[in-house]
């Protein structure tokens, strides 16, 4: 299992605050573009292919099903 799979912070506008917020949810540019939020290109990361659901974001469940086995 590699962590070769970018993901980024999903960031949505917040009228109130008048700026950008996360929404809690990470996962590829093209699942983010595509729910019209915003990518956040300072949060890239790397991860599984294993830990993204159909929808493209990391899924927790996923991630513990699918732990990547560190070396010592």
């Amino acid at each position: 299992m590699k962590n070769d799979t970018p993901v980024f912070d999903a960031m949505r506008f917040d009228a109130q605050a008048g700026e950008e917020i996360s929404t809690g949810l990470m996962g590829t540019r093209e699942a983010i573009e595509r729910d019209g939020f915003k990518v956040d290109i300072a949060s890239l990361s790397y991860c599984p292919r294993e830990w993204l659901n159909s929808r493209g974001y990391i899924d927790h469940q996923l991630m513990r099903k699918h732990p990547i086995p560190w070396v010592t």
